[in-house]
């Protein structure tokens, strides 16, 4: 490893050779609190002192061991991919990352040598690893990230509960990047974490209106806190027709799907007005039937379909965003627990009512491994997130 000259400020390295992390030990609902080693970096790594880590909703998926969990994760495994921290240490190799770096990482590690990779669309790789997902991720005291996915953070700019949802909100960023939304208006099908943040950044971007739907009613608050107008979908015989009447009886300009439910993505086609954008980011957990001619064609649409951040583009914008306050997303952090908290933590994200949940590894527990199990195994539409491939977003 390489050890670098300390800076102003830097985290140490502890003596302990253990950590508390927050792992699935093997196939079945529930997660523990166990004690595990401390990672090494390898030659091209660097280790991070975790300080705040967010829960998504691929973390719920593998808390309750649903179809798409038990076909991707291979336990045992530390979760989380959503972070921010202090490096502690750097492999001999890293030349851009020293100790005290204030850091978030792009979760999706890719090869760098694909065809993708190699032109500029490493988002698309094909060999991507995921945080969490497929490598040990950061709920933990600490995380081995390679150094090729660290962000650098400004710590009077961004505190952790913030930093550490760069991440996702990357995910609205690319969405809504790909449109022109100033004066236009805009539905959003989906108001958990990412359909919050396009609508944050929607309001902030000029659109002329902002219309959401979704079924839990603490979703609807935070929607209509930004400034969106609302509708919960079990209190309308027809969403598509509380959507124009809402619109002075016309389809809208943009419409987001943001939650992968299939009555939510056929709603879109419907929503939106002739020669309209339809933006595809929620993963339905099941083919969705669609009529091609009446819902696509014959209306002249255009439809994106996007997954993810664009490595690095989307991150500069994030960056500008936050750092300017165009885009405020502290009330969106809605919980933070302790990691010692964590059944808690999952416990209040099942209940839906809950948006961005920060957990805090600066705690030590006082006791035996702690496990936790869903309280609901029934199955559900997804929302938070989807169940393809890249279900971690």
């Amino acid at each position: 490893m390489r050890r670098m000259a300390r800076q102003p400020g830097a985290a140490m390295l502890p003596s302990v050779e253990t950590m508390w992390a927050i792992r699935k030990l093997g196939p079945g609902p529930g997660l523990a609190l166990d004690r595990v080693p401390i990672p090494e970096p390898g030659a091209h790594d660097v280790l991070v002192q975790v300080e705040a880590a967010s829960i998504c909703g691929t973390d719920l998926h593998i808390f309750r061991w649903d179809d798409w969990a038990q076909a991707r994760i291979r336990p045992p495994l530390t979760l989380g991919h959503e972070f921010a921290g202090t490096v502690v240490e750097t492999g001999e190799d890293v030349r851009t990352v020293v100790r005290g770096d204030y850091v978030s990482a792009e979760s999706h590690v890719t090869c760098g040598m694909c065809f993708h990779c190699r032109t500029g669309r490493a988002h698309m790789c094909e060999q991507t690893e995921i945080l969490g997902v497929d490598r040990d991720g950061a709920f933990a005291e600490f995380v081995v990230v390679p150094e090729s996915v660290i962000w650098q953070n400004d710590r009077t700019k961004l505190p952790p509960e913030v930093a550490t949802l760069q991440e996702p909100f990357g995910n609205a960023v690319f969405a809504t990047s790909t449109q022109d939304l100033p004066g236009r208006t805009v539905a959003v099908l989906g108001c958990g974490p990412v359909g919050l943040f396009t609508i944050a950044i929607a309001r902030a971007s000029g659109a002329g209106r902002v219309l959401a739907s979704d079924h839990l009613p603490y979703r609807l608050e935070l929607a209509q806190a930004l400034g969106a107008h609302v509708v919960n979908i079990g209190e309308v015989a027809g969403v598509a027709e509380w959507f124009r009447d809402a619109n002075e009886n016309a389809g809208l300009d943009v419409v987001f799907e943001m939650s992968g439910a299939p009555s939510a993505v056929r709603d879109a086609f419907r929503i939106v007005r002739n020669g309209g954008d339809v933006v595809l980011f929620g993963i339905p957990g099941s083919p969705v039937e669609l009529d091609i001619a009446e819902s696509l064609i014959f209306k002249n649409l255009h439809v994106t379909a996007v997954n993810g951040r664009e490595v690095f583009a989307t991150w500069y914008r994030t960056r500008w965003l936050l750092e300017h306050g165009v885009v405020d997303l502290r009330p969106l952090v809605t919980h933070r627990y302790p990691l010692t908290e964590f059944e808690v933590a999952f416990a209040e994200l099942e209940s839906g009512n809950a948006c961005k949940i920060v957990l805090e590894p600066g705690g030590q527990p006082a006791g035996p491994v702690v496990s936790a199990t869903p309280t609901h195994e029934a199955e559900r539409e997804p929302r938070l997130s989807g169940l393809g491939r890249w279900v971690h977003r």
